[in-house]
């Protein structure tokens, strides 16, 4: 509104003020004629201000008609004036209800905008609530797998125990069903023989009774013979009684040797010598009856003498009488002893059932524990791929944590003791936890008296093999192939058994270090994704850091790779996170032959030196590098990979190495980069924005493992020996703050169109 001319602001006057200063009349009427003109007018503050503070003044005060005019005059802008503060006044209420409509609006919109934000926000709690049961949820079911896996440890135990039961019992069943099967080839071997024995008594008695129904015929007829003779000769019954007597005689020996023989077969105990006495008694029974056949022939003649001569005939029929009576017993002995036989082999045959009966339920048993071992050993087999496949899975899912939250992982291999490290267990400093948390992983250093537990993501005993360790990694140097960065590097104090661990022995197939066994993975992996269409070109390079200068382990120029100073190597890293260094020497490689070629070529080169701590002493950080690259037509997909396996040298103290002169610049150009390599640790550890790579050559060729996004491996090599416990100590730390550091998640190198594979170093 217009304010008066000092300023202040003036009230706005209501309508009917108007009608009253236009002279009652309405100002759209006629009367309004002159404000319907002001429509295109605007007046300004100074223009009413001016028009207010008008005073009319005439010429001649008594001129009526003009001063008249001028009032006229005034009046009109006056009311033009009016006129246009009601417009103004029309066009502010307008304004005024349309800025209330749009406030009105603005309100409501705000009103929803306020309710749209508190369902969101009650969605989001609903939602935070239900991951916090999720993952409560979550941490139950974890417990009750580690439950389970305790208790299926447990089950596991308890069925060994049950199986190393059963195979004991399962021994002493196979050796009580040895003895019975052997008891019973023996029973039977005997059943046999004697089946054989009584077939041959059944056809020696069959010819004795066919013998004896001869003698029989025989003596009827003798019989009727003499019968005519007695009634011929009346005169010889008085010698026939005197025969009659000797008969009598005869007929006492007779029992009396009976009953000696009764004792006598009452005296064998043994089946096999009655068999021989039997046998003996055959061949006399077969020499008796060659003897009575000759006495009958001589029987025969006699009785066609006796009837010459009656006297001599009655004697000969005793002597016959006497014949056929021991005859007769002898038969009567031998079905005695048949019958004996044939009681011996009911019995035998009765032992052979209970035997077989035996034998039976032997079988049967140990059919029964054959089955029952069968299912224990499925059980066990079923425990045993449960926990492996547990172990799979645990490993599996930590590998994908640590990938997820980009840290290094770290594990750690504590050497065994050499032959003058002699240690008792009373001065043992290193020993490992066997709880379900801590197996496998946890690693226990004692210092004056103090404990200091570590715990890593893979801890080796001394026992370990160098097979054990290259397993855990292997999937780690499988992911080269699939296009990833890899770095797996070995960390530990001077004699600790980092060469060992990264190299081997030379020559020894069981003792082969990681690079050779990774190397052998890598090409027996590449021969069978072959039939998957893939076809990888791969490119070796090895070199040493010596006293902060790259040497070119595979340079021809034997001068080149001993004389730094010939030539510098540049390293560079390019946007993509790859390393090349200027004017090293590449090896397109074919076979893990190939490599090993260059690798005991690298080893000749490589500088080496004794101290007090090692007698060969590693004085240079030796980088073997293997880029993979990898084309599938069929997929279009291309893959680069990259292997870098580093043996570090060793750290160690200028008061327990003794070194001097250029073991002493070693040394110390050692310690620097080590010390290098710990700044930059503690650097990413603590998450600075400035982390020094450039401190050294060693960490500037690491920058891409330490903070890029490559998958990185640190083995940290520990000594058991007393004398040791510091660096040891110092090592475990170190590897524990590097365990901590968190760097990118590992990214693959994929592209699904085919590049021409090229590797280029600056």
């Amino acid at each position: 509104m217009v304010g008066t001319a000092n300023g202040s602001r003036t009230p706005v006057t209501p309508r009917q003020a108007f009608s009253v200063v236009n002279g009652g009349q309405d100002p759209s009427g006629p009367g309004s004629i002159a404000g319907s003109d002001c429509g295109g007018i605007d007046f300004t503050r100074e223009e009413v201000e001016a028009l207010l503070n008008v005073k009319i003044r005439t010429k001649d005060k008594f001129n009526l008609k003009e001063k008249c005019d001028i009032m006229m005059e005034y009046i009109k802008k006056l009311r033009m004036c009016v006129r246009w503060f009601q417009e103004f006044e029309g066009e502010l209420s307008f304004e005024h209800e349309k800025l209330k409509k749009l406030f009105e609006s603005a309100e409501k919109k705000s009103n929803d905008m306020e309710m749209l934000m508190n369902a969101k926000e009650e969605e989001l709690n609903s939602i935070i609530v239900e991951l916090r049961n999720n993952y409560s949820v979550l941490q139950e079911k974890f417990m009750k797998e580690e439950t389970d896996k305790l208790a299926a440890i447990e089950t596991l135990m308890k069925e060994k125990d049950a199986r190393m039961s059963a195979e004991r019992s399962q021994a002493s069943l196979k050796e009580d069903l040895e003895k019975s099967l052997r008891e019973s080839s023996s029973a039977n071997q005997k059943i046999i023989s004697i089946n054989d024995m009584y077939k041959r008594l059944q056809e020696y008695n069959t010819s004795l009774q066919q013998y004896n129904s001869k003698l029989q015929t025989e003596l009827n007829q003798t019989s009727d013979t003499l019968k005519t003779v007695e009634r011929e000769k009346a005169a010889l019954t008085e010698n026939l009684s005197n025969l009659r007597g000797y008969h009598a005689s005869q007929q006492d020996q007779l029992a009396s040797t009976k009953a000696s023989l009764e004792e006598s077969m009452k005296l064998k105990e043994a089946l096999s010598s009655e068999v021989g006495c039997l046998r003996g008694d055959l061949h006399q029974v077969r020499e008796d009856r060659d003897r009575q056949l000759l006495l009958v022939q001589d029987l025969t003649a006699e009785v066609l003498q006796y009837k010459e001569c009656t006297g001599k005939s009655a004697a000969e029929l005793g002597d016959l009488t006497s014949k056929s009576i021991q005859l007769e017993a002898t038969c009567t002995l031998q079905s005695e002893t048949i019958r004996r036989l044939q009681e011996q082999l009911a019995i035998a045959e009765k032992k052979l059932e209970i035997s077989d009966l035996s034998s039976l339920e032997t079988r049967t048993g140990y059919e029964e524990q054959k089955r029952l071992n069968s299912e224990l050993q499925i059980r066990v087999d079923e425990a045993e791929l449960k926990v492996v496949e547990g172990e799979a899975l645990r490993k599996k899912l930590h590998n994908t944590i640590l990938e997820l939250k980009g840290n290094i992982r770290v594990f750690c291999r504590v050497r065994p003791l050499l032959l003058d490290e002699g240690v008792d267990n009373e001065t043992k400093i290193i020993s490992f936890p066997t709880t379900i948390e801590t197996l496998g992983r946890g690693i226990e250093l004692v210092q004056h008296g103090q404990s200091h537990p570590f715990m890593f993501d893979k801890v080796f005993t001394p026992q370990s093999s160098q097979e054990e360790v290259f397993v855990e990694i292997s999937q780690l140097v499988q992911s080269a192939l699939d296009g990833y960065k890899v770095c797996i590097f070995a960390y530990g104090q001077t004699g600790s058994g980092k060469t060992h661990t990264m190299m081997g022995t030379p020559g020894s197939y069981d003792e082969k270090g990681l690079i050779p066994r990774s190397l052998e993975q890598i090409f027996e992996s590449r021969q069978k994704l072959l039939e998957q269409g893939w076809k990888y070109e791969m490119q070796v390079s090895m070199l040493e850091i010596y006293n902060e200068n790259i040497r070119d382990l595979l340079s021809s120029n034997k001068a080149c790779s001993t004389d730094s100073g010939n030539k510098q190597y540049a390293i560079k890293h390019d946007a993509n996170g790859n390393t090349n260094v200027s004017d090293l020497t590449i090896v397109d490689v074919r076979s893990s032959r190939e490599v090993s070629f260059l690798l005991n070529r690298a080893a000749q080169s490589r500088s080496v030196g004794k101290t007090q701590m090692n007698e060969q002493s590693s004085r240079s950080h030796f980088v073997f590098t293997l880029r993979i690259s990898g084309v599938n037509e069929s997929m279009e997909q291309h893959v680069q990979g990259v292997l870098n396996l580093i043996d570090l040298a060793g750290s160690e103290r200028l008061s327990k190495s003794g070194s001097t002169g250029d073991r002493l610049k070693e040394t110390q150009a050692i310690n620097k980069s080590l010390s290098s390599l710990s700044d930059v640790i503690f650097a990413l550890a603590k998450k600075e924005e400035h982390i020094p790579f450039r401190n050294s050559k060693l960490t500037y060729l690491l920058q891409p493992c330490l903070g890029g996004d490559s998958k990185t491996l640190m083995v940290v090599n520990v000594s058991p020996a007393p004398s040791s416990v510091n660096e040891s100590l110092c090592s475990l730390r170190f590897a524990a703050r590097v365990n901590a550091c968190e760097i990118s998640i590992p990214r693959r190198q994929t592209s699904m169109r085919y590049l021409e594979p090229r590797l280029s170093y600056g």
